[in-house]
């Protein structure tokens, strides 16, 4: 089957990966890793991979400088 799709140029690592991000995006890690049977670490890291990390990003927005408004 991996033969046949592979001459039809679908790619199955890059399709998987794609899901699997996809999925994340969509559940909670440790929803995701229930389903999938993966360690929640595995879950986070996919996520963050996925989606980003929102708490970084929200410590990233609040340590910027404010530029001074225009006279």
């Amino acid at each position: 089957m991996g033969e046949r799709l592979r001459k039809l140029g679908i790619r199955l690592a890059e399709t998987r990966s794609t899901a699997l991000f996809q999925l994340t995006t969509e559940l909670p890690s440790v929803i995701l890793a229930r389903t999938l049977g993966i360690h929640i670490t595995i879950a986070v890291k996919w996520q963050r991979a996925a989606v980003g990390d929102w708490a970084a990003y929200a410590a990233d927005v609040s340590n910027r400088t404010r530029k001074a408004p225009a006279p």
